[in-house]
């Protein structure tokens, strides 16, 4: 148990932080929100699309959690069972505001590419993901914008990894062919996988 200063120190593990804040130690848990407040908010944000709203589920997300805690089997890890958390948050959030919109960062790579047509591309690209079911938009934020790998969005999802195999690649011929109609012949720049 090492403080520095006050504080928890910061290089403590996800398990131990875990362990401390079920054996009293409330304050540990602000090692587990240091490690994964900023991959929490980009998740929010990639579904809400809402710096405000993105933030507060977010937070909200980490309370869960934190009230949760007693629950979590120590023997999978923390992340995956806190994406499920947010995820849900999340979800219920659009629900509730009847919107299913998604931001995001750009798909593929446009450096090499005028800003202006950039700036124009990335506007069709985005109004594309947009169109992918809630399912397909997850596996590409997820693969593309958190460079999670199959095995590991198989676990954030609860889905088998030839689901997302296969779910990835039908989103990715959509987006294909919704930009080749935007776009005609435009080829990107070779950059995605």
């Amino acid at each position: 148990m090492s403080k520095q200063s006050g504080e928890w120190n910061q290089d403590l593990s996800d398990e131990k932080a875990i362990s401390l804040v079920k054996s009293g130690h409330r304050e540990a848990y602000r090692v587990i929100v240091e490690h994964y407040k900023k991959k929490a908010y980009y998740l929010a944000l990639s579904w809400v699309k809402n710096h405000q709203d993105a933030l507060d589920l977010s937070q909200e997300a980490f309370i869960h959690a934190f009230r949760k805690l007693k629950k979590y089997d120590e023997s999978r890890q923390f992340f995956p069972w806190f994406y499920q958390l947010l995820r849900n948050l999340c979800i219920d959030f659009l629900r509730r505001q009847k919107r299913v919109n998604c931001s995001l960062v750009e798909f593929v790579s446009l450096k090499e590419d005028p800003p202006a047509q950039r700036a124009e591309l990335s506007r069709a690209l985005w109004a594309a993901i947009d169109k992918l079911s809630g399912e397909q938009r997850e596996v590409i934020i997820l693969r593309y914008f958190q460079q999670y790998s199959y095995q590991e969005i198989a676990e954030l999802t609860n889905m088998p990894i030839g689901t997302v195999m296969s779910t990835l690649y039908y989103a990715k011929q959509k987006l294909r062919l919704w930009l080749k109609e935007a776009w005609g012949n435009y080829s990107p720049s070779k950059g995605e996988s």
